[in-house]
C-alpha cells in the first residue's frame, strides 16, 4: 500500500481548508498513492466558539465533506478524513461530534467513528481545553474493511487509552489510523512514545496524520505526522512543515511480527484486582 499523509495547518475558513484538502487528494493520486490520510479537525480549527458554530453543519449538509467525496471519486482514491466537527444528527441535541470518516475510491463513506475520549485538560503551559463542553462522546469502537486489511479508527486523545486499541485488534485490525491535533507540550513529551507503543502492543501499522504549526486562531500544534511499523520502527516522521508525505507500506510485516511475538494470541482476561486483607 502506498499511503499519502497530509500534514496541515488548518484555519478558520472551511472553504480554504476544503481547497487545500482537495489539492492534497489530487497530489496524492498523482504520486501513485492508494489512500490519503488527513489530520483531526481537517475542516475547521477555531477556538472562537461563536464563529465556529456558524460554520459547523450536519454530515449530510457539510460542504467540505461533499467536496472531498467528489474529489475522491474523480481521482479514484481512498481518503481517510481524520476528523471533522459536525452537528449531531439528533434534532434534540445541541452537541457536535468529532467524527472520522473513511471514504472509498467511488466517494462512498465506508465507516464513521465519533471520538470516544474527549480532551478535558489544564496544561502547565496555561492552555486549557474542554472538548466535553461542545462535543458528544462516541460510544463504539469501529473497524472497517479496506483493500489493504481491516483498519481501526481512533482520534488524537484516544491514543492514551490502550484498551481501545486492544478492542480494535481483537476485531481484526492490522492498520490503525490515529489522526491528531496534538499540543506542543504534550507532543514533545508523549507523541512518539505513545504512537510506537500502540503499534508494538497491537502488532499493527499506525498512521498518524497531524496538524502542525501556528494556526489562525492562535493555537500551535506539534506536527510530526508519523507512520510506525508493527515492530515500532518509524517509517516516516514529517517534522513540523505542512505538506504531503508518501510511504510504501509492506503489509506482510504485520504477519511476520505477529509470528515473532504473538502477543495478541497470548492475551488473557485480567482477573479482578486483589489486595491485602
Amino acid at each position: 500500500m502506498r499511503a499519502a499523509i497530509a500534514q496541515t495547518t488548518t484555519g478558520i475558513d472551511p472553504a480554504a481548508n476544503a481547497a487545500t484538502l482537495a489539492e492534497h487528494v489530487r497530489a496524492a493520486k498523482a504520486e501513485g498513492a492508494d489512500i490519503l490520510f488527513t489530520p483531526e479537525m481537517s475542516g475547521l480549527l477555531d477556538r472562537d466558539r461563536a464563529r465556529m458554530m456558524g460554520h459547523v453543519r450536519t454530515e449530510a449538509e457539510d460542504p467540505l465533506l461533499a467536496a472531498i467525496r467528489d474529489e475522491a471519486a474523480r481521482q479514484g482514491l481512498w481518503v481517510h478524513l481524520g476528523s471533522l466537527a459536525l452537528r449531531d444528527e439528533d434534532p434534540d441535541s445541541a452537541c457536535f461530534v468529532n467524527r472520522s470518516l473513511l471514504i472509498d475510491s467511488s466517494g462512498e463513506i465506508r465507516a464513521r467513528y465519533d471520538k470516544i475520549h474527549l480532551y478535558d485538560v489544564d496544561l502547565p503551559s496555561g492552555e486549557s481545553y474542554r472538548e466535553s463542553a461542545l462535543y458528544r462522546a462516541g460510544d463504539k469502537a469501529v473497524v472497517a474493511d479496506t483493500p489493504w486489511g481491516r483498519m481501526g479508527l481512533s482520534i488524537c486523545y484516544d491514543l492514551r487509552f490502550a484498551e481501545l486499541y486492544q478492542r480494535l485488534t481483537d476485531a481484526g485490525a492490522t492498520l490503525i489510523a490515529i489522526p491528531a491535533a496534538f499540543t506542543v507540550p504534550t507532543g514533545q513529551a508523549h507523541w512518539h512514545i505513545l504512537q510506537r507503543a500502540r503499534a508494538i502492543e497491537a502488532g499493527v501499522h499506525v498512521i498518524a496524520a497531524a496538524q502542525t504549526g501556528l494556526h489562525e486562531d492562535g493555537r500551535r500544534t506539534f506536527g510530526h505526522s508519523l507512520v510506525v511499523d508493527p515492530w515500532g520502527a518509524l517509517l516516516l516522521d514529517m517534522g513540523e512543515e505542512a505538506g504531503l508525505g508518501l510511504i510504501d507500506i509492506d503489509l506482510e510485516e504485520v504477519r511476520r511480527v505477529r509470528e515473532r511475538v504473538p502477543a495478541i494470541d497470548h492475551r488473557r482476561p485480567i482477573p479482578s484486582v486483589g489486595g491485602d486483607r
